[in-house]
């Protein structure tokens, strides 16, 4: 190890770094350094063991992951040698190399969205007289939305669990998945669950396969390890197995927040018992204040800090007479840390050194409208990417799924549905002629610059290229009001980013369907933006700031009034301990006295009981 990096490091630090074969189990509170220590045991294993290998370093979120790119840039051809990325993304890798065993041709087209699964569930229904009876006896028009979202359920939850539910042995069950599964291969697409569960099928149904990249990756770092589920803890255990069990794991079970998703710190523990790992645990906190330390020790009497850093910071409540209230109480202590700083924040507080949390997007609307009337700059990821505020940018992104796929058929409705076109000719093995044929049966002309954007971008056939269909678009929105022109700018700006994110790592080989999926996963989203961060808690995952509010922390809002168990309770606590530990220096936690609720009528609110533990 380079003698300079052991200086810094902990005694615990350096046992991680210095660890080469044997499985290792490292449980890491929030900000003790687990990042940077993940990247130097990269380093040590690249520059310090001899052989023909490769690390596989798979990390929660893509912000981790360019994080850790960038700390071994360094490296220079080495660093090729290291996979860095999500379990999902090298899913994808592998299964645009050898998706042919099971399959697939060329890179899978990812329906990511879940409007467009339950478009495909519905689709599949139709065509099963057993399931629309089943659907029709539920009667009236909620209780049939809510049953299709149990089957969307039970259908993740199978792919989910590929060892579990191997085999499918209730018929009803069996009957949705089918339905489902031939709706998605009729549009030559799959989900987020089919990477893992068809990557852990290339592995084991394939052994001289599976073993050449058992050979081939030899050590495998998991971070964010709390918050697997048994289709990753699948794949990870397919690829670790015969002999080759240099398998590390980092996480911290106080931190798991993804129970819904059926993720949780049994799989942690499962590693612990059948890998028998050399275990190391991090108790230091080199990222937050004392008082955001305290709080986050009120939130989990079991969080014990070794050692953590000698910053005072400061916690506190703001209480608005309503959520309106409650927006302008943020903002305007927002306008004043910009204009005066804070002794415990080096040097100015800049919007890009905020945050707005809220545990799921309704918390932050009046707060993002009260912003925006300040024109406070600010940014917002509400979700796993960006959503479209413009319908020409919605639109076009469905012409591009179609230009990459023509056998999409479930976007060639959607767009031919949004443009009021109500017959629907065959899908063309061309995508373009398929979206102008679209075109020619509407009066208006919006469609008619899409048309023009895929035009402009399949003009130039050396080199895929985005940018002239872009110009396309911001040339059709110069004629639109200011607010519809902003909102067609703000998104093309989007796109032209994760374009351009994409083009970096691609190198030569770019082409629409790798885009897209890239797009799907996330990959190609900047982790950070200029301005206010506005976030849900499971988005701001990974993410720290000098400045964090947690607004919106009401009963019923935070914890979620659908929280009813105590083991969903403990999930909504575990979410509030991550909000809380996203901060460094700063945390104001706030709330409204009175919310209108969605029909209407004021309702009083109270204090969440985890604003109870500031007291």
């Amino acid at each position: 190890m380079n003698s300079s990096i052991a200086a810094t490091l902990s005694s615990e630090q350096r046992i991680i770094v210095d660890h080469v074969d044997g499985p290792l189990l490292v449980v890491a509170g929030p900000g003790s350094g687990k990042t940077r220590v993940l990247t130097e045991r990269i380093r040590s294993l690249l520059t310090g063991v001899p052989g023909h290998f490769r690390v596989l370093a798979l990390t929660f979120t893509n912000k981790a992951a360019d994080e850790m790119r960038e700390r071994l840039q360094d490296l220079g051809v080495l660093r090729d040698r290291a996979f860095i990325g999500t379990l999902h993304g090298f899913c994808l890798e592998v299964l645009i190399e050898r998706g042919k065993f099971v399959g697939i041709e060329g890179t899978p087209n990812i329906f990511e969205q879940i409007k467009d699964r339950r478009d495909v569930l519905l689709r599949g229904i139709e065509e099963d007289p057993l399931l629309v009876a089943e659907l029709d006896s539920e009667g009236d028009s909620k209780s049939r939305a809510g049953k299709v979202d149990d089957w969307l359920n039970w259908i993740s939850y199978i792919k989910s669990h590929p060892i579990t539910c191997a085999v499918i042995e209730d018929e009803m069950a069996r009957r949705v998945f089918d339905a489902y599964e031939a709706g998605m291969r009729a549009s030559n697409a799959y989900d987020f669950d089919d990477l893992l569960l068809l990557t852990y099928r290339v592995i084991i149904e394939n052994p001289s396969l599976g073993n050449l990249y058992r050979r081939l990756y030899q050590y495998v770092c998991i971070d964010e390890a709390q918050d697997m589920n048994e289709a990753q803890y699948a794949v990870i255990s397919a690829l670790c197995s015969g002999g080759f069990r240099n398998l590390m794991m980092v996480g911290d079970p106080r931190q798991s927040i993804y129970g819904f998703n059926t993720s949780g710190p049994e799989y942690m523990h499962r590693f612990g018992e059948e890998f028998s790992p050399k275990r190391v645990e991090l108790t230091a906190n080199y990222r937050s204040s004392q008082a955001v330390v305290r709080l986050a020790q009120k939130l989990d009497s079991n969080y014990m800090v070794a050692m953590q850093l000698p910053i005072a910071g400061r916690a506190e409540v703001l209480v608005g007479r309503d959520e309106i209230n409650e927006a302008r109480l943020i903002c305007e202590e927002l306008e004043r840390l910009f204009l005066v700083g804070d002794r415990d924040v080096e040097g100015a507080i800049t919007p890009s050194k905020c945050a707005v949390l809220g545990r799921t997007r309704f918390a932050l609307l009046k707060v993002e409208g009260e912003l925006k009337q300040r024109s406070i700059p600010y940014y917002k990821r509400l979700s796993a990417n960006h959503e479209n505020e413009s319908d020409l940018v919605e639109d076009f992104q469905l012409a591009l799924r179609l230009l990459a796929n023509p056998r999409d058929r479930l976007h060639a409705a959607s767009l031919a549905k949004r443009w009021g076109v109500s017959q629907l000719s065959a899908v063309d093995v061309d995508g373009l002629s398929y979206v102008r044929s679209l075109s020619a049966s509407t009066t208006g002309d919006r469609s008619v610059a899409i048309v023009r954007a895929l035009e402009g971008i399949i003009k130039i056939t050396s080199r895929l290229d985005l940018m002239p269909g872009f110009a396309e678009l911001e040339a059709y929105a110069d004629a639109m009001s200011e607010e519809d022109r902003l909102a067609v700018y703000e998104d093309v700006a989007v796109f032209r980013e994760e374009w351009d994110q994409y083009l970096r790592s691609a190198g030569g080989s770019a082409s629409l369907s790798a885009f897209l999926s890239s797009k799907a996963l996330g990959v190609t989203q900047k982790s950070a933006r200029e301005g206010v961060a506005l976030l849900t808690v499971h988005a701001a995952k990974g993410l720290e700031f000098d400045v964090v509010f947690v607004a919106g922390m009401a009963e019923g809002t935070f914890p979620d009034w659908r929280a009813k168990t105590q083991s969903q309770l403990q999930e909504e606590s575990r979410n509030a301990f991550v909000a809380v530990t996203r901060s460094k220096r700063l945390i104001y936690m706030s709330y409204p006295l009175s919310r209108i609720m969605p029909w209407g009528d004021a309702r009083r609110q109270y204090p969440s009981r985890f604003i109870e533990s500031l007291s």
